[in-house]
């Protein structure tokens, strides 16, 4: 009995502390003191119920002998069944009587003979149930086996039952009836239940002793474990500079030892991981080249500034995406990572920060082989590209322009040595067509050996101090003669030159032979495309520190898709009214290196039908009267 009420206690209390020791003990030092004071509760706990079941058992026994009626009792009874005559019920009565008032354990006696007929009672109130069966099972047992039976009732109240075989003989046929005795074991049981809960509270004052004494220990075995903790979390924080405190020489006390200097390497290397991340990072930033590093994914996990500005996007649309995505290309990853090699790249393609790179990969292997990335170098290949397909322009327009007038030289000449040169009509104009395509080509290859003396820079800007109203008047006073001439004699087409000059004297350096070639050259062009009785007009202004010449036409004009081309070597709006007027499509060319090497800006503004501005802008300084000089 008292052992199913200690499982079950220890059960209940197991299933709490289950259940809720998740989510209270989260310290090893907490966990440790629980789990020992419930190994020694559980352990007090089975030795109690143990304890407490033989206890009970044999109190149980010791009992059961207390109250066995003694033989000579027994037998006196049994005599008094086999005689069986009219005293024998009477007999029967003051024999149990005299017994039942010895004994103050036994609370009822009755005897009955082997037919389970009630023969005597000790209780007096029982008296009418002499002569009647008694029908319970432990006298049934008893008369029919001859064995005697003792049981503990607990129904109605804690006692026990022993019924006891009355026989004349040995055996089981000899059996003359029973003795039914029955005791109260309140006592026996209050007894036990006070030593069981004594028991109980020993073992309750046992658990909190040993808790606390188990709190000490674990307190000290996890003492030096909290303080490598609490350095462990200094150490994911950055913070060196904390020791774990050595409490001990035991396997505890080494492993702080040894954790201590795992904390100086650990810091050692992240100075030095750290510098040489700083130094990296200084490398990167400070390249020409864009560079993007990928994990073995292909995945970008490392890009510089460079490679950003190349292009044209910022870090987080970079880090972590597949690098192929990245430089625009079909192409998987994995392919461009197993498969390194060098290729021509559009970045911005469309725009106007379109560029041309050349990407170069290279792999990332660690010492056993093993590929854990790759290297993505972005080199700016765009000039180089603009320049070699300019060369090859050149190279191309300098051929088709000298082989045109080669070409018709050789048709003139062939015709003229075929005869012509005979004809007196024919031969002076052969010649003067011949003469008109020397004159062109010496002057183009004029043109193009200025071209190479300005981009080899050995063309020298001879500067001087030039009054640029004077300058500029005196160039169209000599494009005023040539008007005048051409009224005089009798060309068709007639234009106006129109000045706007102003009166306030505007001294800039300049080369004035340079010069003079660069305003001839646009005048020339307005004379040619404007139209008969067309206006030329020629405006000097002073804008901060920027003197701007403008010479402006009411020719065809230029397409707007042109006016970015119009400076380009051999470039022309109109390729074959061009040639057929002289040009060579170098003149805007050398004209914007001469402006350019004065550090000025040239540029054309136009309206197709209705006329172009070419505008010439040179630095200027506001003189003083200090900086005035006196001649000698």
């Amino acid at each position: 009995m008292w052992l199913s009420f200690y499982i079950f206690i220890y059960k209940m209390i197991m299933k709490k502390i289950k259940s809720k020791l998740k989510h209270t003990f989260s310290s090893i030092n907490t966990t440790l003191a629980v789990v020992f004071m419930l190994m020694l509760f559980a352990t007090i706990e089975v030795i109690g119920a143990y304890f407490t079941r033989q206890l009970e058992q044999s109190s149980i026994q010791n009992f059961g002998t207390t109250i066995q009626v003694p033989n000579i009792v027994t037998n006196q009874l049994s005599n008094e069944l086999t005689r069986n005559n009219k005293n024998t019920d009477h007999n029967l009565n003051r024999i149990i009587g005299d017994y039942i008032s010895g004994t103050s354990a036994i609370s009822e006696i009755i005897v009955v003979d082997n037919k389970d007929i009630i023969r005597a009672v000790s209780n007096l109130n029982d008296k009418g149930h002499i002569g009647q069966r008694y029908n319970i099972t432990p006298v049934k047992q008893v008369t029919s086996t001859g064995r005697q039976v003792t049981k503990v009732i607990n129904d109605q109240g804690d006692y026990m039952i022993q019924v006891t075989p009355l026989n004349s003989g040995s055996g089981s046929a000899n059996t003359v009836g029973a003795i039914y005795v029955r005791a109260s074991m309140r006592g026996v049981f209050n007894d036990l239940r006070n030593i069981s809960l004594t028991f109980l509270v020993t073992s309750l004052v046992a658990a909190i002793l040993g808790a606390i004494l188990a709190l000490l220990i674990s307190h000290a075995i996890t003492k030096p474990i909290e303080e490598m903790q609490r350095q462990a979390l200094h150490i994911a924080d950055g913070d060196y500079s904390s020791q774990v405190k050595i409490y001990s020489n035991d396997e505890l006390g080494q492993l702080g030892q040894i954790f201590n200097t795992l904390s100086v390497r650990i810091e050692r290397s992240q100075e030095e991981s750290e510098s040489e991340q700083r130094r990296l990072d200084s490398v990167l930033s400070h390249m020409s080249d864009g560079v993007l590093a990928t994990d073995r994914h292909g995945n970008v996990n490392v890009v510089n500034q460079m490679a950003l500005n190349f292009l044209n996007t910022n870090k987080k649309d970079v880090i972590n995406k597949p690098i192929a995505g990245v430089l625009g290309l079909n192409e998987p990853s994995q392919d461009l990572i197993s498969n390194p090699k060098g290729i021509v790249i559009t970045a911005n393609k469309g725009t106007r920060d379109e560029m041309i790179l050349h990407a170069s990969f290279s792999l990332i292997k660690r010492v056993t082989g093993f590929v854990s990335g790759s290297v993505c170098v972005l080199h700016d290949i765009t000039e180089q590209q603009k320049n070699e397909n300019s060369q090859k322009q050149f190279v191309s327009n300098v051929s088709h322009e000298l082989r045109t007038p080669l070409t018709s030289l050789r048709a003139y000449i062939e015709t003229l040595n075929d005869g012509a040169w005979k004809d007196p009509k024919v031969a002076p104009k052969f010649l003067e067509v011949t003469q008109e395509e020397t004159e062109r080509m010496i002057r183009m290859i004029n043109e193009l050996l200025s071209l190479s003396r300005m981009d080899r820079g050995v063309s020298k800007v001879d500067l001087e101090m030039v009054n640029l109203n004077d300058f500029v008047a005196h160039i169209l006073d000599r494009f005023d003669m040539i008007v005048k001439r051409d009224e005089k004699e009798g060309k068709k087409k007639k234009y106006t030159i129109k000045r706007e000059l102003g009166t306030q004297a505007l001294w800039v350096e300049i080369d004035t032979d340079k010069m003079v070639q660069v305003i001839d050259n646009i005048m020339n062009n307005a004379i040619k495309y404007s139209p008969d009785g067309g206006v030329i007009t020629v405006r000097l202004v002073q804008k901060q520190n920027q003197v701007i010449l403008s010479i402006a036409d009411q020719g065809l004009g230029i397409p707007r898709k042109d006016l970015n081309k119009i400076f380009d070597r051999f470039f022309r709006v109109d390729k074959a009214r061009s040639r057929a007027q002289g040009g060579t499509g170098l003149g805007l060319a050398i004209s914007k290196e001469i402006v350019e090497a004065h550090h000025g800006k040239i540029w054309a503004d136009s309206s197709e039908g209705k006329g172009s501005t070419f505008y010439i802008s040179l630095p200027y300084e506001p003189m003083s009267e200090g900086d005035d000089w006196d001649e000698v």
